[in-house]
């Protein structure tokens, strides 16, 4: 009787290899994924979220407050590297703070009190670190208070 020959055959090794070799390789994807994500973003976290979505309603009428206001502010960078920020129908004595954070990687938050050019013009007395920044601008005049942030290029 002739031997059969179990050359080129698949049998359950071969599956055992395919089947460790595609879920390691799944695996090791999804580690370095989740190793970017959790490395590279700063992003807000509140410490209780019920807690912040009973705010909700309340951050809500905060900003139709502020939209009432009628205040406008438009944050930029000068060629100088400052930071500018043009107003419109903000008093007179106002007093506009600016913070400002990096919006990936390391945080680096900076404050700065801004200066008064004209009437309508704000701007830092230092240059800004080049790279995209968010910058949440505070104005507070007359009593009133007024915030928004915006993306720096």
């Amino acid at each position: 009787m002739a031997r059969k020959s179990t050359q080129g055959e698949f049998t359950g090794r071969h599956m055992l290899a395919v089947m460790v070799t595609g879920f390691g390789i799944v695996m090791a994807v999804n580690f370095f994924m989740a190793g970017l994500a959790t490395s590279g973003f700063g992003g807000l976290i509140v410490d209780n979220t019920y807690v912040a979505s009973q705010k909700f309603n309340g951050w809500l009428h905060e900003a139709e407050r502020q939209r009432a206001l009628g205040w406008e502010a438009q944050a930029t960078r000068g060629k100088d590297g400052r930071l500018l920020v043009e107003t419109a129908g903000v008093p007179e004595d106002a007093k506009v703070r600016a913070f400002l954070r990096r919006p990936l990687g390391e945080l680096e938050p900076t404050e700065i009190e801004l200066q008064q050019v004209n009437p309508t013009d704000f701007n830092s007395p230092e240059p800004l670190h080049p790279g995209r920044w968010i910058v949440r601008l505070e104005i507070d005049a007359a009593g009133q208070a007024w915030r928004e942030e915006q993306q720096l290029p």
